[in-house]
């Protein structure tokens, strides 16, 4: 399909915010008593619960703080700021590598595990800003949206939605079709670099797989006169994998995972993914590291095949933390030859004494029903590393 082919106007209910929209989403935005509440709790915390003053003395600071801002790029630029002041509190630090061989004049489309909700695009977003790249439109399941403030922070920043509600077969392949339209046209005739997890909901138990179905629906947009491998190179896909030493929701998934496997089952709570992304935030994380792909260019001939190369770029660039090392062992009783963090380096078992006390508190803390869980997820990453060696 040739972009020309794609009218825009059939996106209108997915897009994110123009700049034309920026101003007016702001003042709401700023207006929101949630987001006060919420800003008023990772600006000032120990003083959050002075709600009424704090409140407002929030509100007036953000005014002051987006007073300029007319665009996305100028909401992105106070944003960045307040992103590095996330990495700052609760990592020990943000590595990235591989983004410096990409071209700037290019747009692609970023394929990446997905471990947090909003930690994964939004790093990946610094990621590129740091280095002098254009930021990516971002792909996000409408069940994310179910509050106003909530929607404007993400549309402001170029989330756009991925509908995750559809009813019947027929609604849902309406939507799959506008979604892999909407990719195709941001990245062939917009030059917008796009952000997508590799398959639906976060890799709970470290398992970083690719869905084929995510690249059947990519293919949605394709004509029959274009191979399969010549439409991945019109998208440009390049793997992105972030690692981070510790979750912060590692309970929250291993607790899911428990319950999902018995009989009652799991039943998910109003408002648990922007729980979920707030805990995500707001938690430590250790070390970080964004790892780009290279773009792939291959003659991978069909979905399967392109899918494979996704998660062997995800698993071959994902960078070990001892903490993934220490759960692989307690586990399987054996430390593999594997290198850990960034720069990679070989495994001392005496660096890590302290980093072993620490997990093994931290496991200890969460209840033995689904703690097996809990270091599996920490394990799987190894796992998965062996697998392609």
């Amino acid at each position: 399909m040739r972009a020309s082919d794609l009218d825009p106007a059939q996106f209108e209910d997915m897009r994110p915010y123009r700049d034309d929209e920026v101003r007016e989403a702001l003042d709401r935005l700023i207006a929101d008593p949630e987001m006060s509440h919420a800003a008023a709790h990772f600006l000032v915390p120990k003083l959050a619960r002075l709600e009424g003053p704090i409140a407002w003395l929030v509100r007036q600071f953000l005014r002051f703080e987006f007073r300029k801002a007319r665009d996305v790029r100028g909401v992105q630029e106070v944003v960045a700021k307040y992103m590095d002041m996330v990495v700052n509190r609760t990592s020990d630090g943000l590595t990235i590598s591989g983004l410096d061989t990409l071209p700037k004049d290019r747009a692609c489309l970023f394929v990446s595990n997905h471990r947090d909700i909003a930690m994964d695009p939004a790093l990946s977003i610094l990621s590129m800003y740091k280095e002098g790249h254009e930021t990516s439109r971002i792909a996000i399941g409408d069940n994310l949206l179910s509050k106003q403030f909530a929607t404007d922070i993400m549309k402001l920043n170029k989330c756009f939605t991925v509908k995750r509600k559809s009813s019947n077969r027929r609604e849902k392949l309406e939507a799959a079709t506008q979604l892999s339209n909407y990719i195709y046209h941001s990245v062939v005739n917009d030059n917008e670099h796009v952000w997508i997890a590799q398959r639906s909901g976060r890799a709970k138990d470290g398992l970083d797989r690719t869905n084929p179905a995510l690249c059947a629906m990519f293919a949605m947009t394709k004509d029959r006169e274009t191979s399969f491998a010549d439409f991945w190179r019109k998208l440009h896909i390049v793997p992105l994998a972030i690692s981070y030493e510790w979750d912060p929701c590692d309970m929250l998934k291993a607790r899911q995972i428990y319950f999902e496997s018995n009989p009652e089952g799991y039943s998910k709570s109003k408002h648990e993914d922007l729980k979920s992304i707030a805990k995500g935030v707001v938690g430590h994380k250790g070390h970080v590291h964004a790892a780009f792909g290279t773009p792939i260019e291959g003659d991978y001939d069909d979905v399967a095949t392109l899918a494979e190369e996704i998660d062997r770029q995800i698993i071959g660039n994902y960078v070990l933390h001892p903490t993934n090392l220490i759960a692989y062992e307690m586990l399987y009783g054996e430390i593999p030859d594997l290198p850990v963090s960034w720069p990679a380096r070989t495994w001392r078992p005496d660096e890590h004494r302290e980093i072993r006390e620490k997990f093994d508190a931290r496991m200890e803390r969460i209840d033995e029903r689904w703690r097996r869980q809990a270091i599996q997820g920490y394990a799987n990453p190894v796992v998965s590393k062996l697998a392609y060696l």
